[in-house]
């Protein structure tokens, strides 16, 4: 059913306000969802080298590591960093990011020369953020943390997952 302006004369006017309003509001909402850190303070991580030798670093600190799979533009990924991971990584916990559908050359656990767009293929990651916790020989040894939590339980659940990859080193 149309809408009929001649039937309702006062209304066709907010119509066309609200329809306005709406449209600028739709356009407004990529830039509302950012995230906005606070100036100078960007939360980052470093990206994923060495697989081994970060392995190795946090090994030696009977630390699993953690590897944030992040994707470029991604609202969720830029609140773990800015609230959890960039701090704990400033605290010394091994943590490094490697980026979904970026071509930067990485070596994988194996030593053999990869980018990070094949290694988040190869572990199946389809969904960011996702926190995975490898032990020896570049093995999981906790469970995943895939996708955006609600704020007030992410810091217990990456906690639980920290028990946990400790534990099974």
């Amino acid at each position: 059913m149309a809408f009929d302006s001649s039937l309702f004369p006062l209304l066709a006017p907010r119509r066309r306000e609200w329809l306005v309003w709406a449209g600028a509001s739709l356009t407004a909402l990529p830039a509302m969802a950012q995230v906005q850190a606070p100036r100078g303070a960007a939360a980052t991580l470093p990206a994923a080298q060495s697989l081994p030798d970060e392995l190795a670093r946090a090994l030696k600190n009977k630390q699993p590591l953690i590897v944030m799979v992040s994707l470029d533009g991604c609202v969720f990924c830029r609140q773990a960093r800015q609230s959890h991971l960039s701090p704990m990584h400033k605290a010394g916990t091994p943590i490094v990011q490697v980026d979904m559908r970026n071509n930067q050359p990485v070596l994988d656990f194996a030593g053999k020369l990869t980018t990070h767009d094949e290694l988040t293929r190869q572990w199946k990651v389809s969904i960011t953020p996702t926190l995975l916790f490898f032990g020896p020989g570049g093995k999981e040894v906790a469970e995943r943390m895939e996708g955006a939590y609600l704020p007030d339980f992410y810091g217990p659940y990456l906690e639980e997952r920290l028990v946990q990859g400790r534990k099974a080193l």
